[in-house]
Parts: structure tokens; C-alpha cells; sequence
């Protein structure tokens, strides 16, 4: 009876509206509903197929998505392996809070903070630049910058929250293999690289492996609320694309199409993510 409720939700908000897929299949007209426009079955993956930015719009997905998923494994890492080395445990909590906070914020918060610290004329990055002769830069208009833009902002919110999973992982390693190293002569650096690395090389393997079943999501809040026709060229991703085609344009068969290609890409590789991990970390979730 406990799971009737969620169980209501999951039908009400996540199955029923799967309906929506025949838009793919149909030119959609809102007055006709969903069972009265006419199908013109795959007309519109064939328009997808023939769209001349598709290629620019996919790679963008998976270059900001790959940049985002191989920051956010290098970073969490390093400071989960310097905040086990803090020695006063009081610094080591207050850091660790002061990390995890901004995984709490939205990106409609944080996107009108980073347009006002990145402003070429008033932002305090530029006028940091300017103190040693440095042209201002357009980091949120220049196709060159945004995608690190993207990449660094959001290490910068969510690394906190991953550290949590290191920090973790640290615990469970034996303090006897730091004894017989430090008795071997090793210090702090090589008990790091011979003891806390490999120590934590299995859910760093587990996470990167289940992080494959993100690389179609680049992050649609984080671009959504930063990006602007500038720099499409390099920051438009498959959902900002859908949300164009879709809510702006109205072009719903063809905008369910993309989202509808996008959905089994994925559902491939989080398949693949989770037999990987299986095999490698012997992770499973039944």
C-alpha cells in the first residue's frame, strides 16, 4: 500500500505521457490531438537526417558531455584525496561544506551570477585581466570560450557533491597499508600514488563507467540559461535544439523525433554503462 502513491506518480507523469512518442510519426496539428493528425511515418527522422546542422548539434552534445564527464572524474578525485590528508578535522568538514553548497543551487541562480562576474565591461574576471593588460574577453558570446565556460561552471557546482562518493571510497581502505608504507620509507605522496590511488581505482571505474550513459546530456538548464544565438555554433546541443524546434517553433513531430533518436541512443549506452560496470566493478542493481 506504501507503493501505490509512487507508484500512481510514476504512471501519471512518466508513462502515460510516453503516448506522445506517435508525434514523431505524425505532422502534429494541436487542434486534430494526438489521434487525429495524420501520420507521415519516418518523414521526420529523414528531416532530421537532412537538417544541415545536425552534425554541428551532435557533436557539441558529446564534446561539452565528455569534457563534463572526464573534469567532473579528475576533480572530485583530487580534492576528496587533499581533503583526506587535512589533518584538523574541523578545516577538513567546513571545506568539505563550503564545496557541496552550490549543488543546492539552480543554474537560473548561478547563470545571472556567472553573466554578471563574466561581463566584458563590469564583470570582475575581465577587470582582473585588465590589471595586466589583457584585452576583455566575451567568455558567454565567443564560440572559442563557451563550451569550457560550460565545462568549468559546472565542475565548479556539482565536484562537491561527487566528492562525497571519494571521500567514501577512502574510508574503506586499510590504515595498516599506510603504516607498512610509511615503515618502507614511502611518504605522503608515494602513499598516495601506491596506496589511496589504487585503493580507490574500483569506484572511480565504477562511476566513469556508469557516467557513459550521460554522453548525450550536455546539460540543458546550464546552456539554456547562458547561451545565445552568438555562439549556436558552438553551444546549441540536442535539447536546446528540441526545445527550439518544439516550444518556439512549434514544429512538434519533428522536435519528438530528435528527442525520440536522442532517447534510444541513450538507452544504449546506459545499457552498455551498466554491463560494463558489471563486468568490470562486478556493480549491478538487482
Amino acid at each position: 500500500m506504501m507503493l501505490v502513491p509512487g507508484i500512481v506518480l510514476v504512471l501519471i507523469f512518466s508513462y502515460i505521457p510516453m503516448a506522445g512518442i506517435m508525434m514523431a510519426f505524425q505532422k502534429y496539428v494541436p487542434n486534430k490531438g494526438l489521434f487525429g493528425s495524420p501520420f507521415i511515418g519516418l518523414k521526420n527522422l529523414q528531416l532530421l537526417m537532412d537538417y544541415p546542422d545536425i552534425g554541428r548539434i551532435f557533436f557539441n552534445t558529446v564534446y561539452i558531455a565528455v569534457m563534463k564527464i572526464v573534469a567532473g572524474m579528475i576533480v572530485p578525485v583530487t580534492i576528496a584525496i587533499l581533503l583526506n590528508e587535512l589533518r584538523k578535522e574541523w578545516v577538513k568538514r567546513t571545506f568539505q561544506t563550503l564545496v557541496y553548497l552550490p549543488h543546492f543551487l539552480s543554474w537560473v541562480l548561478l547563470s545571472g551570477i556567472l553573466i554578471d562576474v563574466l561581463s566584458p565591461s563590469s564583470g570582475i574576471l575581465n577587470q582582473v585581466l585588465g590589471l595586466f593588460g589583457i584585452d576583455p574577453v566575451f567568455f558567454l558570446g565567443d564560440n572559442k570560450w563557451f563550451p569550457y565556460v560550460m565545462v568549468i561552471s559546472d565542475v565548479w557546482k556539482e565536484f562537491g557533491f561527487g566528492t562525497i562518493v571519494y571521500l567514501a571510497a577512502l574510508t574503506s581502505i586499510n590504515p595498516s597499508l599506510y603504516e607498512a608504507a610509511e615503515i618502507d620509507g614511502a611518504g605522503r605522496f608515494k602513499q598516495t600514488l601506491h596506496v589511496t590511488l589504487p585503493g580507490m581505482l574500483p569506484i572511480i571505474v565504477l562511476m566513469f563507467t556508469l557516467s557513459i550513459g550521460n554522453v548525450l546530456n550536455a546539460g540543458f538548464d546550464q546552456i539554456f540559461n547562458l547561451y545565445s544565438p552568438p555562439v549556436y555554433e558552438s553551444a546549441d546541443i540536442i535539447d536546446t535544439f528540441v526545445y527550439r524546434m518544439g516550444i518556439e517553433q512549434a514544429q512538434f513531430g519533428f522536435a519528438t523525433a530528435v528527442g525520440l533518436l536522442k532517447s534510444v541512443i541513450s538507452f544504449i549506452f546506459v545499457s552498455m554503462s551498466y554491463i560494463l560496470a558489471y563486468r568490470v566493478a562486478n556493480y549491478r542493481i538487482f
